[in-house]
């Protein structure tokens, strides 16, 4: 008996598609918010973002890729282990980018929309 997700589906898979949650310790943060992390709150906070795991299997490997930085890809044999990669692949490019980004002090800001 099909199950309802062989009903609904394209004859083409789509790319399943999974939340994960990236920790970053508050620690991280101390250096733009020293003056409040130091005096004002002593309990270490882990800060959360949200991201969709887009993911499938090739060749019996789990591949996938931040839906909102699809940049950001990586594999592993388990999902478990996908989600630890991506969450190493995701940690090395804000680092990276944090370390090649030059922002001047002195700088304006503007929203816009795209």
């Amino acid at each position: 008996m099909p199950d309802a997700h062989s009903q609904n589906s394209p004859a083409t898979p789509k790319p399943w598609r999974r939340r994960v949650s990236i920790l970053k310790p508050a620690a991280d943060y101390a250096d733009a918010n020293r003056h409040m992390t130091a005096k004002r709150c002593r309990a270490k906070i882990d800060i959360v973002k949200q991201f969709t795991l887009e993911y499938w299997k090739d060749d019996g490997w789990y591949v996938g890729r931040l839906k909102e930085m699809p940049s950001v890809m990586s594999q592993g044999e388990t999902l478990e282990e996908l989600q630890a990669m991506i969450c190493d692949a995701y940690q090395l490019m804000v680092e990276d980018a944090a370390e090649s980004a030059f922002v001047p002090k002195e700088k304006q800001e503007l929203s816009i929309s795209l």
